[in-house]
C-alpha cells in the first residue's frame, strides 16, 4: 500500500506534506506533486498536514480519484530528478479545477 496525491493539489501544490516525509518520496511537477508510490513506506504521516485534503491512501481512495494512481506513477518517474522535502509556498490556497478538470491537466500519456 502506498499514499496517493489526488486532484486537490491540481493548482494548489500546497508543499506542507513533504517536510514530514521520513523517505523524500515526493517530487514536484508544474501543477502537482506525486508521491512515488514504490518509495512510499506507508506511514500516514504526509495525510493530516496536507491543508486541502489531498492525499489518499490507495486503498481508501474516492473513486473519482483513481486516475490519480497511474497519474502519481507517471509522475514520480517523469519529475525524478525534481525530488522535493523542503515546504515551498503554494501556487494557491486551494485547487481551482474540479477533479475531471484535473485530470486532464495533469494527464501523462
Amino acid at each position: 500500500m502506498a499514499f496517493i496525491v489526488g486532484s486537490n493539489c491540481v493548482g494548489c501544490k500546497d508543499t506542507a506534506c513533504v517536510q514530514v516525509c521520513p523517505v523524500d518520496c515526493f517530487y514536484e511537477g508544474p501543477d502537482m506533486l506525486y508521491i512515488d508510490p514504490e518509495e512510499c513506506i506507508d506511514c500516514a504521516l504526509c495525510e493530516p498536514e496536507c491543508p486541502v485534503e489531498a492525499i489518499y491512501a490507495d486503498d481508501e481512495l474516492p473513486p473519482e480519484q483513481i486516475p490519480f494512481l497511474e497519474i502519481n506513477e507517471k509522475g514520480a518517474e517523469m519529475y525524478r530528478d525534481q525530488n522535493i522535502t523542503e515546504q515551498k509556498e503554494p501556487l494557491a490556497h486551494q485547487s481551482p479545477y474540479t477533479v475531471e478538470e484535473a485530470i486532464k491537466v495533469v494527464q501523462i500519456d
